[in-house]
């Protein structure tokens, strides 16, 4: 049975992959700082903070035993609510949104290629934002570690060249996790595609790049937005 772990696995994108992946008749691992809870057997959860280098070691060698091979890394685990001004932002603040956000993901990596040896193919894809290039007020340690995650991933890419794993980014849009049913009309009609995206949009695509087959696609970064990207915004 093919295996993948999916971090930042509690709520959200994360949860909703877990699950996704696991109805698919993988074996899934789930990793957050927060408990998860999953009735499905094929999901074997664990709790651990990503920024913490010594829990991923024993974690991905946990996995490791019980599976063997590890074939996926969803990077998803990321702190995605911190929008404060410049001169508000303490240096400590900084350097926890990259410690998750983009160091996390960096050793995940580092520590899934460990795990990966011995298996028939690996893939992992990076969970960014469209944030990377298109941000908001006082986003901007949001932005500058979801740019980072995109970088990385070019560069992972070539460094892992010859090894049998890929490395994509997936970058989402707007994704309503929650209360889908309370968005107004308008929410959905500023959107090119006609609709606020969903947790399960986000969960296709990295199926989608997970297969076997699409060893092909190498180095992307796919967003994910119903196309608001693409779409220039004027004030009336």
């Amino acid at each position: 049975m093919d295996s993948v772990l999916v971090t930042g696995a509690a709520q959200g994108i994360g949860r909703t992959a877990a699950l996704f992946f696991a109805e698919k008749g993988y074996c899934v691992f789930a990793l957050d700082i927060l408990p998860c809870s999953f009735e499905d057997g094929n999901i074997t959860a664990f709790r651990a903070d990503v920024a913490d280098t010594q829990a991923l070691r024993q974690v991905f060698a946990a996995v490791r035993e019980q599976c063997g091979a590890l074939n996926i890394l969803i990077n998803n685990a990321g702190i995605s609510r911190f929008q404060k001004p410049l001169a508000d932002v303490e240096p400590e603040e900084f350097d926890r949104i990259m410690a998750v956000n983009l160091r996390g993901a960096y050793f995940c990596a580092k520590e899934f290629v460990r795990a990966n040896k011995g298996a028939e193919y690996g893939r992992i894809v990076n969970i960014a934002s469209t944030r990377f290039c298109q941000n908001e007020v006082d986003w901007d340690c949001y932005g500058a570690a979801k740019g980072g995650l995109v970088s990385l991933t070019a560069s992972l890419c070539v460094s892992l060249s010859g090894t049998g794993i890929t490395v994509n980014a997936v970058s989402p849009g707007w994704i309503a996790c929650t209360d889908y049913d309370r968005l107004t009309p308008l929410d959905h009609f500023q959107h090119p595609s006609g609709r606020v995206g969903r947790p399960e949009d986000i969960a296709r695509l990295c199926y989608f790049l997970c297969q076997k087959e699409n060893d092909f696609i190498n180095g992307a970064n796919i967003p994910v937005d119903g196309g608001m990207t693409k779409r220039m915004i004027y004030f009336e």
